[in-house]
């Protein structure tokens, strides 16, 4: 929880105001902040009017004002509090010797019976209390909630005599907050029937009061030093000071509430209630009264935690109501102009649908747009069935599944992964399976298909899958992406040309790591507060965005777990290629498309006219011996899958050495069970699919039956020919669908192109096509970093990026890394000797 958010919820509410202002002062930072780059710039008349001080004096006044305060308060409620003290103490020994002790110790069954009846609930009176016409005000200072009560704070008697005048209603002032259960209970209507109290009750309750006002003083002043120490914490990491520990030292721990001899006082006045309590209501029993004391502060805290809680969703209704109301309203304007059209209710389910016949009226649910994409893909489906085209009927069953599937793909009519579920489905109901070992390649049956589906969905590229979300969720749990990037970008100084090609590199090779998904989370992060220090229209913070999501797409091809499309041509190519060979290959591609399109956005953005950027600076801490053990196992797993081909004789396969991470950073607690249940299973279910589509295809013999016909229409064309074919076309589809689903529909095709040549080169073409893949970034959805980029907002709301930036900057770039591939790349991929 949030410091600001705890404040609040451990709060004495009457005191509300009288705590540390922690979200102002937040905001106070913020401000120092932006007017300290402000002040670096050229233009003096945008520059704040406190730029001439420095943000340590304009800070530590803030802080004197609230520490005034805190001061203010402590000594008025320490001087009412010990009072009261020194009263009931007197109190106490004027009834002993008045009524002698015997009179005011309870039985031990009696203290018993006692906490049972304070523990069965809420009285009538606490009811009433809660639902009274108590008005609600907002404190400004807290952001606290809190109900404005006519009636006065909790009360001590001057001496146990003067309670039969405040029963009799001749005192006015009652108290409004509630202490306790087990006091409502006592004060209930049993009691109020004998008419009076006897002076042992009403020392108990005065006790209980004084108890828990003393524990809620004591905890005033720790919350209150927490706040300073956190939010000098946070002043000197944003502004980059050393203001925290000296102004802790000489002003914080040397003010009157916080030093150590007024802490132990307080210490002592509790200790002395608790004796008291051990004296009048335990019957010397020291442990059982502290421990019955800590059962009513206890019941007392949970109350107004509930209370505050109550409060604080109040706060979050209201806040909502402004926008629900206009969505009611938009409804009802909706519903009015249709009853002013004569709509009827009964036609407010139904559509009118216009149709080269006419228009027909069609129930709501039907004239859906997801429901008639869906209705057509079913009726292409059938009809691809049952129209002979081709002359085997697995392979026509297994053409109208590819078909049908690739249709609830691109149009996702279905969740993506629902629709990789209904593939073995189809491949077992439509046989389409074949033996693909025997002679005769005859036709599974249902029970041999199933084996043989499934068998192909579970395959070590699932397990490279999760062996990569692992290695990505332990270096973010551990915080040491963050750490690493934030290394890099302190370097990069503010020149904001160098700014803007430190943070794609970071951004490429983040994805590298943690994949192309969750890299530009990580950066947009990274760089908030120097988005916080520009302006909402400057191109720089436009270039920084959109430089960070075109970089973490060509990232998504730097390394086989840096997206699932790797996975998927890493489990088609035959034989799989090593990192090694991955890496010789794609840094190279990368690292040029990355510095042509960081010219691209220099010089369309110009990000450096009147910029100042502020500086990011690294992180202090040093590595922890679990982040040391995080960083050794990812280092050597990565080094064991790149030498997995010399290995083969120990793993097997890379999928093996997957489990290494799994089993280390689950086995030893480092992730948790939270952990594997957060990993995104619907893509691991998609690439599972993908891999059962691939058998059906390949095992039915449509593919090879594609490739034969695709080969007649580039026949005479060499590989780099090919190459720029398929390239190019798999760039525009993967431009408008995701790019894993471009990579299961058009890669095993490739490959099996690549195979049937004259010269074979299946793998270099399926090389080629996957880069294509992750190159795909011309509109806002094309892919996750393009779409987390568009939605990135500032403090107004506003969206930085338009569709406009993406084609304008994305298309070129896609264009450019195409270029790239079809040329250098070509080259380095026939001197790494793929096939």
């Amino acid at each position: 929880m949030k410091f600001s958010h705890s404040i609040q919820f451990n709060a004495v509410p009457d005191w509300a105001s009288h705590y540390i202002a922690y979200s102002n002062l937040k905001k106070l930072i913020y401000q120092l902040e932006k007017t300290a780059v402000q002040s670096r710039g050229g233009d003096n008349e945008s520059r704040p009017l406190i730029s001439h001080e420095e943000p340590d004096d304009v800070f530590s006044k803030a802080l004197g004002i609230e520490l005034e305060k805190i001061c203010s308060f402590y000594v008025a409620k320490e001087g009412e509090l010990y009072e009261e003290v020194e009263q009931l103490l007197r109190d106490v020994a004027q009834t002993q010797l008045i009524e002698g002790p015997t009179s005011l110790h309870r039985s031990s069954s009696d203290a018993q019976r006692v906490r049972r009846t304070s523990s069965a609930g809420h009285t009538t009176d606490d009811m009433d209390m809660d639902d009274s016409g108590a008005s609600d005000d907002e404190d400004e200072t807290t952001g606290l909630t809190r109900q404005a009560r006519s009636q006065g704070r909790r009360r001590t008697m001057p001496n146990i005599m003067a309670h039969s005048t405040e029963l009799t209603g001749a005192s006015s002032e009652t108290r409004s907050r509630r202490y306790s259960t087990a006091f409502d209970d006592l004060a209930g209507d049993h009691m109020y029937a004998s008419g009076l109290y006897s002076s042992g009750i009403m020392l108990k309750k005065r006790i209980i009061s004084l108890y828990v006002q003393l524990c809620e003083l004591k905890s005033y002043v720790q919350l209150n030093k927490t706040g300073f120490s956190k939010v000098l914490k946070k002043f000197d990491k944003i502004l980059d000071k050393e203001l925290r520990a000296p102004y802790m030292r000489s002003n914080v721990e040397t003010a009157y509430p916080f030093r150590d001899e007024n802490k132990k006082i307080v210490e002592e006045k509790i200790a002395q209630m608790e004796a008291a309590y051990t004296e009048i209501v335990t019957n010397g029993d020291e442990e059982l009264a502290k421990k019955d004391l800590r059962s009513h502060l206890r019941e007392h805290v949970v109350w107004e935690r509930n209370t505050v809680w109550r409060d604080l969703i109040g706060i979050e209704r209201r806040a909502e109501a402004p926008r629900l109301g206009q969505s009611l309203l938009g409804r009802g304007q909706n519903v009015v102009s249709k009853r002013l059209q004569g709509d009827d209710d009964k036609h407010s389910h139904t559509k009118i649908v216009n149709t080269p016949l006419g228009r027909i009226s069609l129930p709501s649910w039907l004239a859906n747009t997801s429901m008639i994409t869906l209705i057509i893909s079913i009726g292409i489906f059938f009809a691809l069935v049952f129209i002979p085209i081709l002359k085997k009927p697995e392979q026509q069953n297994c053409m109208a599944m590819l078909v049908f599937v690739s249709i609830l793909w691109a149009t996702e009519t279905l969740p993506l992964f629902v629709t990789s579920l209904l593939i073995p489905f189809l491949s077992v109901v439509l046989n389409v399976v074949r033996d693909e070992d025997g002679p005769h390649h005859r036709r599974l049956n249902s029970k041999e298909a199933t084996s043989a589906i499934f068998a192909s969905m579970w395959s070590p590229v699932i397990m490279l899958l999760l062996g990569g979300f692992t290695l990505a969720a332990a270096l973010s749990k551990c915080t040491i992406d963050k750490r690493l990037a934030t290394l890099v970008l302190s370097k990069a100084g503010t020149q904001p040309k160098i700014v803007l090609i430190a943070n794609m590199f970071v951004a490429a090779f983040a994805s590298m790591l943690i994949s192309n998904v969750a890299a530009p989370v990580l950066c947009y992060s990274i760089i908030e507060p120097m988005l916080r220090t520009l302006p909402s229209d400057s191109n720089m913070s436009k270039a920084l965005i959109i430089g960070i999501a075109l970089a973490s797409n060509i990232g998504g091809m730097l390394s086989p777990i840096a997206s699932p499309q790797n996975v998927v041509a890493m489990g088609i190519m035959k034989p799989a290629p090593t990192w090694l060979q991955w890496f010789f290959i794609v840094i190279p591609v990368g690292v040029v498309s990355l510095v042509l399109i960081w010219l691209l956005l220099v010089a369309t953005f110009q990000p450096g006219k009147g910029t100042v950027i502020q500086p990011i600076r690294p992180l202090k801490e040093r590595f922890t011996g679990v982040q040391w053990f995080v960083t050794t196992v990812t280092l050597a797993t990565i080094g064991l899958w790149c030498a997995s081909h010399q290995l083969e004789g120990v793993f097997g396969d890379m999928g093996v050495i997957a489990i290494i991470p799994i089993v280390l950073f689950f086995g030893i607690g480092i992730l948790t069970k939270e952990d594997f249940n957060n990993f995104p299973w619907t893509i691991i279910i998609l690439a599972a699919g993908g891999l059962s589509l691939g058998k059906a295809v390949r095992s039915s013999g449509l593919l090879h039956t594609l490739a034969e016909i695709v080969s007649k229409q580039v026949e005479g064309m060499g590989v780099y020919g090919v190459l720029v074919v398929f390239a190019s076309l798999i760039l525009v589809i993967a431009t408008f669908i995701s790019h894993t689903v471009a990579a299961l529909i058009f890669l095993p095709l490739v490959f099996d192109v690549g195979t049937a040549m004259e010269q074979p080169h299946p793998n270099l073409l399926v090389m080629g096509g996957v880069l294509m893949c992750s190159a795909a970034m011309g509109l806002p959805t094309s892919g996750f970093p393009n779409m987390t980029a568009i939605m990135k907002e500032d403090a107004a709301g506003q969206r930085y990026l338009q569709v406009k930036h993406f084609i304008s900057r994305g298309v070129p770039g896609s264009i450019i890394t195409l270029i790239v591939v079809v040329t250098m790349g070509y080259g380095i991929m026939e001197v790494a000797n793929l096939d």
